[in-house]
């Protein structure tokens, strides 16, 4: 079981690795060992979440979830497999974390009046600038 949260746990069986060869730097051994790690994670399949977290994590996801409703993480920071793989376990985590704290609602506050007043004369100046800019008048 992953623990995403202190309520949210995943079953391993739901996250699927794949490993491919790496781009970048290794020499020779970028050609020969499969040090790519590829997380794939079935949101719209998954048991441990519900239908409103699924939402949630569908919405806030939404660039990094495929039309299938897969969530793919790619990692290849490392020349070892290993050490990709938990990377991507660690950013998957932290990508499912975010998408289901909920946002903390706004709160609405006053504009001071000195910051109004200031707002208002840097408009009057701005409008005095391009009104002696205009051509009305210029042949008289």
């Amino acid at each position: 079981m992953i623990r995403v949260t202190n309520e949210l746990l995943i079953p391993e069986n739901e996250i699927t690795f794949t490993a491919s060869r790496s781009g970048g730097p290794g020499g020779q051994n970028v050609n020969k060992v499969s040090s790519r790690v590829t997380l794939s994670f079935d949101v719209w399949d998954s048991t441990a979440l519900s239908e409103a977290q699924k939402q949630k994590v569908a919405s806030k996801l939404v660039t990094r979830i495929n039309k299938d409703g897969v969530l793919r993480i790619i990692s290849q920071r490392t020349r070892s497999q290993e050490m990709n793989r938990t990377d991507a376990l660690e950013r998957f985590v932290d990508l499912l974390k975010h998408a289901l704290t909920p946002e903390r609602p706004r709160i609405k506050t006053r504009m001071p009046a000195g910051a109004k007043e200031r707002r208002m004369e840097e408009k009057k100046k701005r409008r005095v600038i391009k009104e002696t800019r205009s051509k009305k008048g210029w042949d008289s």
